[in-house]
């Protein structure tokens, strides 16, 4: 079984200004001369962690980490205004040009997943391939399966405490109560909602609970901008036309892609993983047995570092003109 790459720091940092307020972190990591892959992170609104920078062989690969408009080291934090799907994709053309780039590889997990899907839909030329983790489509099924009824049938305790700030009335539509509590006047409720939305999320992501991932989800940090950023996009249907990534997976046709899906992740369940598949003629679906969402799962892990393996082996690289 594959295992992450030891622990590297960054060789470059930088501060990137987008429209404004929203000004990016983004990094790079291993070979400066390397085969160049984004990673696209979770949320939307989680930001990146340093054992992201490992999916990937430092000898073989560039690495570039950014925190989304709001999300991590981003400024400013948890920060709603101009903050949409498509301001999201021309960030990612805007790293791409600003370092130098001509294609990448583009690794995304949940929401992740989902960015990747609607940047490579909507610039197939600049992509070389795609690793997907814990498909999300983004659908209002999705939305409702998560956060009103579905993973509440599964995990009736962790449920409990989601909707417990909020009053018995108002459950019937659990993210325009979250939504009216996370962009309210009333700071302390902000902050309580925000961890009690962010828990729910990260006490599910894993087939046995996992402490450190509880941990990062309970932070203040994350959790604020989490559960805000998620609200906002969910509330506007992610700023996707109905059905949009299945109705326009026929962009994807030349890109090759791994996805990656846990049998049973309860929070992108495999159905969206297996209707993408079947949509994509060039993707292949690993399913990981005893595995649930979140990336830290071992059998989910090395799945994903088996498949940088494979990608850096099959695309010779400097390219040949």
């Amino acid at each position: 079984m594959a295992t992450l790459y030891p622990p590297i720091e960054p060789y470059a940092q930088h501060r990137i200004a987008v429209a404004a307020p929203h000004a990016l972190y983004v990094e790079e990591c291993g070979n400066p001369r390397g085969l160049p892959v984004v990673f696209l992170h979770g949320g939307p609104g989680a930001g990146c962690e340093p054992y992201h920078r490992q999916f990937f062989d430092p000898a073989r690969y560039r690495v570039i980490l950014f925190d989304q408009r709001g999300a991590g080291r981003s400024l400013p934090h948890a920060a709603l205004a101009a903050n949409t799907t498509a301001d999201l994709v021309a960030d990612i053309e805007h790293i791409r040009a600003h370092l130098g780039i001509e294609r990448w590889l583009v690794f995304g997990g949940s929401w992740g997943s989902t960015l990747a899907l609607v940047y490579g839909e909507a610039h197939p030329e600049r992509v070389l391939g795609l690793i997907l983790r814990g498909i999300f489509l983004c659908r209002p099924s999705e939305i409702r399966w998560f956060y009103q009824e579905g993973a509440s049938w599964v995990y009736p305790d962790y449920w409990a405490d989601f909707i417990a700030p909020i009053p018995e009335p108002e459950r019937g539509d659990m993210v325009s109560a979250y939504y009216r509590r996370l962009t309210g006047l009333d700071e302390d409720e902000c902050h309580r909602c925000a961890r009690a939305w962010s828990l729910w999320e990260g006490r599910t992501a894993n087939l046995s609970p996992k402490k450190d991932v509880v941990d990062f989800f309970g932070l203040s940090h994350t959790a604020l901008a989490l559960a805000r950023i998620e609200c906002h996009y969910f509330m506007h249907d992610s700023f996707l036309r109905e059905n949009q990534i299945l109705a326009d997976a026929h962009r994807l046709a030349d890109i090759p892609g791994t996805i990656v899906q846990g049998r049973y992740d309860l929070i992108c369940p495999m159905r969206s993983a297996w209707e993408l598949h079947g949509a994509w003629p060039r993707s292949v679906l690993t399913v990981v047995p005893e595995a649930a969402h979140s990336a830290t799962e071992p059998g989910i892990t090395s799945a994903l570092v088996e498949a940088t393996d494979a990608f850096a082996c099959n695309t010779p690289w400097p390219p040949t003109r």
